[in-house]
């Protein structure tokens, strides 16, 4: 077996990362047995492709991303017997490097405690009854904030007003949707909702905290919390208790040093706050759920607002899919449906299949925003991502030859940008670089942007932002490179944590003349204009082009998505499915016809238990 595991380090289906992890692990715990090695091995990289175990009963070549049949894995009874009696494998009663369930997933000791302690948290919250409602100033709210259509017109179930009843009742709120659905609108509702029910209690009004992943998120939930607030019909002291400020879970926690592991607050050190609203929480991965939720107060309730259809966070795990059981069934319990009909009237939420039941309950505290305020059912986005969402690549195809704000182009050789990708950047990227103050020009430069699937390779984000800087350089937009690289409208991106400066990953800003100098501009998260010498910024990119992950959060009118010119294990349909959802206005891609659809069939679903944890047994992931 010693053979298997160099085959695959030489084919490349291990890193070097993966094979040394192995060898290391075995001079650690004196295991020399070469099956345990190769599972440990296979572990690192599932762990590199964002998974968060390694299932050793569904492992096979496809798996492994491997073609042909000369490669075969070792018999799987044999193979897990040996892993079981491993010293460096337990059942996670005893420290050990690695940990082996009841159902042989396979995970680092430490990944296994975050799924355990986010497993436990979750369930305990959803049992919680301790919630005290007024039934009354509950309706009373509701009827005014999600007033009852009695002419006829609407279709179908309220759900924005099923969320509210579900925030109100329970100490976990989980409520999904895609753009334009009204996640944030409904939320400020659901606030003002909760901060009734406190002061009718003749309680405080509940401390709240707002976090989003990162920066750029945490802006747009301050964003649209104000914009949503203003309106309300509800008193002034109800609305004055709704925070306007917003910070990255990092921040939140209190980061020690600068660390990614390691903050102020944690279970021996909890936050002060009743309710905790995570925005984005597709994002969040499970190492910070577990940090969250560990520094948690007992009572604090937990709002999760996102979109499962979305691109899974960078890091190991896919919490928001997870516990939504995306692509599986769920729905309210017999009794709490009950309930939640006494609110809302009706709800097509039930469980289709009451032999199927999640344990605790975990589907009460779930609820799906299915109508969208932005595109409406016959808008051109909102047709294409329902096709990409459910695999048919035909019927995408389809949406861009009918829609006129979508188009698919042919990309140029490489090396290139063809006419069509670049008389778009010119045109996109023209309007930020007319003259305005530089608000104004920060704003201008969120109407467009160029997305891409990979960073690396010809038509990663290096190369097209190389090309881009070019054609806007040739055409007059853009003055000559200046001392380190730096010019009068650079867009940049923080790409490290600069906690020094209150920069973080992901924040993106200009460079303008300020009084003669070259300054980085950024917006803060309340609005306000910061300014940097460029030098002060840390690691940091251009960011004419920009990777769909990085994407996440942020909202654009228009987006030009470049595709590879060929297949690779990151294109998926929900890379896809968040690029295109990134926009408002219009959707163009530059590639073939026969790459998009090939990678709108392919689906990626992380490896975890936590699913199975909340949902049952008979809800799995899969390799």
């Amino acid at each position: 077996m010693a053979a298997l595991l160099d085959t695959l380090y030489a084919e490349g289906a291990l890193s070097a990362l993966d094979f040394h992890f192995a060898v290391s692990m075995g001079r650690i715990a004196n295991e020399v047995n070469p099956d345990v090695l190769l599972a440990a091995a296979l572990l690192s990289r599932q762990l590199g492709r964002g998974h968060v175990c390694l299932e050793l009963d569904t492992l096979g070549p496809v798996a492994l991303g491997l073609h042909g049949d000369t490669l075969t894995l070792p018999d799987s009874g044999a193979w897990i017997a040996a892993i079981r009696t491993s010293p460096l494998v337990s059942s996670g009663e005893d420290i050990a490097p690695l940990v082996i369930d009841s159902d042989n997933r396979l995970y680092l000791y430490r990944f296994w405690q975050h799924e355990q302690r986010v497993a436990d948290y979750i369930k305990r919250a959803a049992r919680s009854s301790g919630v005290v409602v007024d039934d009354e100033t509950l309706l009373s709210g509701l009827n005014r904030f999600f007033p009852v259509d009695t002419s006829g017109a609407s279709e179908g179930a309220d759900f924005q007003r099923i969320a509210a009843v579900v925030a109100a009742q329970k100490k976990l709120c989980v409520i999904s949707g895609g753009p334009g659905t009204g996640k944030t609108f409904t939320v400020v509702k659901i606030l003002a909702l909760l901060i009734e029910q406190a002061l009718h209690a003749e309680l405080p009004a509940p401390t709240i905290t707002l976090v989003a992943p990162t920066g750029k998120a945490a802006a747009r939930l301050v964003e649209s919390i104000r914009a949503s607030k203003a309106g309300l019909e509800c008193s002034d002291v109800v609305r004055s208790a709704i925070p306007e400020t917003a910070s990255t879970l990092h921040r939140c926690l209190g980061s020690i040093g600068g660390s990614s592991t390691k903050f102020r607050h944690n279970q021996h050190h909890r936050l002060a706050t009743d309710i905790m609203l995570v925005d984005e929480a597709s994002m969040v991965d499970l190492g910070m759920m577990r940090r969250l939720v560990d520094a948690l107060p007992e009572d604090a309730r937990l709002i999760l607002i996102g979109d499962m259809d979305q691109l899974a966070s960078v890091d190991a795990g896919a919490i928001l899919g997870d516990i939504c059981n995306s692509g599986g069934k769920r729905g309210f319990s017999p009794s709490f449906q009950t309930r939640i009909s006494k609110f809302a009237g009706s709800s097509s939420e039930g469980r289709p299949d009451e032999g199927v039941l999640a344990e605790a309950d975990i589907g009460d505290c779930v609820v799906r925003l299915q109508k969208s305020y932005r595109f409406g059912s016959g808008s051109g986005i909102a047709v294409l991502a329902t096709a990409i969402n459910s695999g048919d690549s035909q019927a995408a195809l389809a949406a861009i030859e009918k829609y006129p704000e979508l188009s698919l182009v042919p990309s140029a050789p490489v090396g290139k940008l063809s006419t069509e990708l670049r008389n778009s950047v010119i045109e996109g990227y023209g309007e930020y670089l007319q003259p305005a103050t530089a608000s104004e020009h920060l704003k201008r430069f969120d109407g467009y942007r160029v997305l891409c699937v990979r960073r690396t390779g010809s038509y990663g984000v290096g190369a097209l932002n190389e090309m881009i800087e070019a054609a806007l350089r040739q055409r007059g937009l853009l003055e000559s490179q200046g001392p380190d690289d730096n010019y009068e409208g650079r867009p940049v991106m923080i790409t490290a944590n600069n906690y020094q400066l209150g920069l973080f990953n992901g924040d993106i800003g200009l460079v303008l003349r300020k009084d003669g100098r070259l300054r980085a501009h950024f917006l803060g998260v309340d609005g306000s204009l910061r300014t940097f010498s460029p030098g002060r910024l840390g690691r940091h990119d251009s960011v004419f082009a920009m990777s769909v992950h990085k994407s996440q959060g942020s909202e654009f009118r228009k987006v030009a998505i470049v595709l590879p010119e060929t297949m690779n294990p990151i294109m998926t349909r929900e890379v896809i499915y968040t690029a295109v959802t990134r926009a408002k206005e219009s959707v163009e891609i530059h590639g073939s016809p026969e790459i998009l659809a090939r990678t709108i069939a392919e689906r990626r679903v992380r490896s975890s238990g936590l699913r199975a944890a909340l949902w049952g047994p008979a809800f799995t992931t899969g390799c």
